[in-house]
């Protein structure tokens, strides 16, 4: 059982930045594929990004692209979520998610992973 805590949201002005972190649980953290979604009220769940296990292959969802940044950090079992240039379309509840099995063309697919995080709240607003 692996288990992912999400922290660092919070309520940012439009054009500010935050920092999301998640830590796993588990002694094969590096063996697996990380993705970040979101889910805004009353919408569905929608991808954000991905990281490889590595971390030498990332993907982003189009509307948060040259925005955001996604890396990872193995030694400390944690992936990180950095947001620049925030919009108040980005206001969701964040979450941080698990996929094994090396699938990475089903990075973007929130059904096909397979452990999650409670989420974190984002607020972008004056």
């Amino acid at each position: 059982q692996v288990q992912l805590v999400e922290s660092g949201g919070g309520l940012v002005q439009p054009g500010g930045s935050l920092r999301l972190s998640c830590v796993a649980s588990g002694r094969t953290f590096g063996t697996h594929i990380l993705g970040w979604f979101r889910q805004a009220l009353e919408k569905e769940r929608e991808f954000v990004a991905s990281i490889s296990e590595s971390g030498d292959m990332a993907d982003y969802a189009d509307s948060v692209k040259g925005r955001f940044t996604i890396s990872r950090d193995n030694a400390k079992n944690t992936v990180y979520l950095q947001m620049n240039s925030l919009k108040p379309e980005d206001t969701a509840v964040y979450y941080c998610a698990l996929l094994r099995g090396g699938r990475w063309f089903l990075a973007n697919v929130d059904s096909a992973y397979d452990y999650w995080g409670q989420g974190t709240q984002v607020t972008v607003s004056s």
